[in-house]
Parts: structure tokens; C-alpha cells; sequence
């Protein structure tokens, strides 16, 4: 009797393990904690989260950090919504803005592996609005001129920001005051024949392939996406990348269902103590945009990131072959383009830049600690994305801080995560 007792029991324990176990939440990459980082450096990570959410600069965050292919960190921090005191989960979704650029660039480069969007081919192939593209230029007396355009923009410029296409929100020029603010603005008012026809009647800020100055191109890059494929950039991304990835909640057009999950900003901006919100949460925009606006979690875009690490492919799955992605995280900016990547953010002096990323040419030079080879970028609304391939290392940050305090946590962030590494 006490037999069959012992063995119900036994019986009884291992069913609740399976049952446990199947209703665990799945981490998105496996899980070593800790690996690689000092415990002491783990506790200043903690802390600096910590210390931020209570002095009222940021309302939370989740932070996933992948070591030599497994996760090493996977948590959340503080407020998912501090107004409505709704604590911040793994699974909070957050809205990309500019990190949805690197994806964009990955879906691009798959049309590129198929040879069908060479680098150096005109985007007037595919836009023919784009044929004959006036510069403009301000004399001595602040007037501005148009000139004809030396060089064509090709999809090279669209991809390493050299096309001239700008942002309005970025200047104060006569030709800058011609163009939207950037990339979800422009979205949330023109759909997308309109947005192309409004670029390519406004003129280029500088001669094409001349200059880096951070614009529209990969919002362009998406719109030619769509008409060499025939499908929408939302759908070319799903079905190049995300499904192969494995990111079931990244995508353009958030499910109402999956709203509770948006993480939101603090009321007020911390540094201006302004009123401050992300428009893009409650305003529908018309076109798939690749400059801004797609929505993901850290769980998902570790995964992103992870597979770029790798030469291009996860779980089995290639995205992109392992050339294309040392290609891609390679400098595009050649020595008769002015790099103008570290007045974009006063932390990328030392950097390049390649094919939708940023790319460390040199140590030292930077605010940022780091290595030669490691690429990167960020988001308006307060991700943070970057690879180093020489510690094997990808970091994603999400949080929602709009404002200028943004950049404050990029250099942060990266202080303590390098500072906790043990070699």
C-alpha cells in the first residue's frame, strides 16, 4: 500500500513538473545567466535600472544580452505604464522607431542576394519620379537655388544614408523646412505614392553619394521593396524574415488585442519637463514605413540580432548568407563621402557606416566602449541595438524615452554592460 502511495505521489510530482514546465514562458534564446559577466557587474546593471526608474528618468525597460549565443540577461525593469502603475514584463512590446531600419535592410539585402536590386542601380528603375533630381543650394543672400543633380541616387546611397534625402526634423535649411520631420510623421500623413511624389519634387540636401546626412532612404528602400516583390514591406519582412527568425510579435499593424502590451513613456520628459507622448501609439500610419515604424519586443529582436551575429542565419534557418552580412557590417563610406555619422550622435565618432547599420572603424575615438567590427543602431523613441562580433555579444535595450534623456542611457547602458564583462 504505502508502496502504490509512494509511487501516486512520484507520479503526481512529475505530472506537475510537465504541467509547469509547459506553461513556463519560453525564453527566445536559451538560457546561461550570467555567463560571462562579473556578479558584481551584474548587481551595477541592476542597479543603474534601478536608480533611474526611482529618480523618475526613465519609466522602464527590458534588457536581453545574448553571450556566445545564449542569453545571458533576459529582464524587465520597473513600469510598463507608471501612470496606470502596470509593472513592465519580458514580453512588452515597444515601437522600433529607426531600429526598424536594420530590419528593413536585411529584407532589402535578400532581394539583393536574388540579383535583382543591385547596389549601384538607380532608384529611378523602379521610381522613375526620381530620374532628374534638383540639389538645392543657399547663396551668400539665403535664397535658394536648384542645380541638376551629378549623380543619380542608387539604392547603395538609400541604404548608407547618402542619397540626399533628409529629415526636416534634422535642420534648419531652407531645404530641410522643404521635407517632413521623419519617417513615422511622414507616414502618419501621406500613403505611399504620395510620400515618394512628395520626395522626389523636393530638393536633395546635398549631390548624391557625396555625403552622409541621416534621412529617408530606407523608407524609400521599403517602397521599392514592395514593387520589385509585390507584396507589402510588412509582408516581404514576414516572410523573409521574421518567420524564419522566429519573431511572432514584430510587425507594422499592432493588433488591438496586443495594445495592453505597448509600453509607454513617462508623462513628462524628464530634461524638459515638458509633456511628452509617442504620436505613433494612437495615430494609424498609411504605408509600411522602413524608416520607423514597426513595433517588436527584446525577445524578438534578440533573436534579429542573434541571427546576424551568426552569418546570417538561427535555428537552422538562413536569412542572409554569411558574406552578405560581413558586407553589410562593413564600412560603405568611402573616402570621397564626408562622414557626418558622429554629429547624428556625438558617441558614433570613430564609426563608419555600412548597409543599414553603423560600424566601428576605430577604438578610442568613441564615448562608447566597444570593439573594431561592431555595428549598431538605435531608436528616436529609446531602443537599443548593437552586435560585437569579437566578445560575441548582442544587446537589445527597449524602453520608451522620447526625449533627449535617450542618448544620456545609450552611453549608460553601454558602460555597464561593458564594465560587467569579465574578460
Amino acid at each position: 500500500m504505502k508502496k502504490l502511495q509512494a509511487a501516486s505521489l512520484i507520479a503526481g510530482l512529475l505530472a506537475s513538473a510537465a504541467i509547469f514546465a509547459a506553461d513556463a514562458p519560453k525564453t527566445p534564446l536559451p538560457m546561461n545567466a550570467g555567463q560571462g559577466f562579473s556578479k558584481e557587474g551584474l548587481k551595477r546593471i541592476d542597479a543603474f535600472f534601478a536608480d533611474e526608474i526611482a529618480n523618475n528618468r526613465m519609466p522602464g525597460a527590458v534588457l536581453a544580452v545574448a553571450k556566445n549565443g545564449k542569453l545571458s540577461i533576459y529582464k524587465s525593469y520597473g513600469y510598463l505604464d507608471k501612470a496606470n502603475n502596470k509593472p513592465m514584463t519580458n514580453d512588452a512590446i515597444f515601437n522600433l522607431a529607426s531600429m526598424t531600419k536594420v530590419m528593413a535592410s536585411v529584407s532589402a539585402l535578400t532581394i539583393y542576394e536574388e540579383g535583382k536590386m543591385p547596389l549601384n542601380a538607380p532608384i529611378s528603375n523602379w521610381l522613375p519620379q526620381f530620374k532628374d533630381m534638383k540639389v538645392g543650394q543657399v547663396d551668400a543672400e539665403g535664397k535658394l537655388n536648384l542645380v541638376p543633380a551629378k549623380n543619380p541616387i542608387t539604392i547603395q546611397d538609400l541604404m548608407r544614408h547618402t542619397s540626399g534625402l533628409t529629415y526636416g526634423g534634422r535642420g534648419a535649411t531652407p531645404v530641410h523646412k522643404l521635407y517632413p520631420a521623419g519617417s513615422a510623421p511622414a507616414a502618419m500623413q501621406y500613403n505611399a505614392q504620395e510620400f515618394v511624389d512628395k520626395l522626389a519634387a523636393t530638393p536633395l540636401l546635398f549631390e548624391p553619394g557625396t555625403v552622409w546626412d541621416y534621412g529617408f532612404g530606407l523608407d524609400v528602400l521599403g517602397i521599392i521593396q514592395e514593387k520589385i516583390v509585390g507584396q507589402p514591406l510588412g509582408t516581404v519582412m514576414q516572410e523573409r524574415i521574421w518567420k524564419k527568425v522566429g519573431m511572432p510579435d514584430t510587425t507594422f499593424d499592432l493588433a488591438e488585442k496586443n495594445r495592453p502590451r505597448l509600453a509607454q513613456p513617462l508623462p513628462i520628459d524628464p530634461i524638459s519637463g515638458k509633456p511628452q507622448k509617442v504620436d505613433i501609439h494612437t495615430k494609424k500610419v498609411k504605408f509600411d514605413c522602413g524608416g520607423s515604424c514597426a513595433y517588436s519586443t527584446a525577445g524578438d529582436y534578440i533573436r534579429f540580432g542573434q541571427m546576424l551575429l551568426n552569418g546570417g542565419s538561427l535555428d537552422g534557418k538562413r536569412v542572409l548568407g554569411p558574406q552578405t552580412v560581413a558586407f553589410m557590417a562593413s564600412n560603405h563610406l568611402n573616402k570621397d563621402i564626408l562622414n557626418n555619422v558622429a554629429i547624428t550622435e556625438p558617441a558614433r565618432v570613430g564609426y563608419g557606416f555600412g548597409l543599414g547599420v553603423a560600424v566601428r572603424m576605430e577604438r578610442g575615438l568613441s564615448a562608447n566602449n566597444g570593439n573594431v567590427g561592431d555595428f549598431s543602431w538605435n531608436g528616436a523613441y529609446g531602443t537599443v541595438f548593437w552586435a560585437d562580433p569579437k566578445e560575441q555579444m548582442v544587446v537589445v535595450m527597449m524602453g520608451v524615452a522620447p526625449g533627449d534623456i535617450r542618448k544620456i542611457h545609450r552611453e549608460q547602458l553601454n558602460s555597464v554592460i561593458y564594465g560587467a564583462l569579465e574578460k
